[in-house]
């Protein structure tokens, strides 16, 4: 099963503003650039809100182009869209990460990871 995505000349700037202008949006955004292209899985944004609310929010990301989904079995991964964002909206997402990743929302969910890793440790 696969995704529709637009192809790099089909995403546009209004589509792609319109999607950030949502702070769940931006968060998510703001914390896959964290992950360096590390594909995410959706039940990584269950702290953003709830699976129905988050699942919203990927279509939006992905329909705008900013972010790509892979179907592996019942997962989806969701990676950034950087590449294609830059060449066609040269330094835009740079200046959108600089803002995003320092926001509360990836604060928390990297703050829930770290002490999830810790208690698996700990066991």
């Amino acid at each position: 099963m696969t995704l529709p995505h637009p192809t790099a000349d089909q995403i546009t700037l209004s589509n792609v503003l319109a999607a950030l202008g949502d702070p769940t949006r931006l968060a998510i955004v703001g914390y896959l650039a964290r992950r360096a292209g590390r594909p995410t899985m959706c039940l990584n944004f269950t702290d953003f809100g709830s699976k129905t609310n988050i699942s919203y929010h990927l279509a939006k990301l992905r329909e705008a182009g900013i972010t790509r989904t892979e179907v592996s079995g019942t997962s989806r991964l969701i990676t950034l869209r950087r590449d294609d964002l830059d060449i066609r909206f040269t330094g835009l997402l740079d200046s959108i990460i600089t803002a995003a990743v320092d926001l509360p929302m990836v604060k928390k969910i990297e703050d829930a990871e770290e002490e999830a890793l810790a208690q698996g440790e700990a066991r």
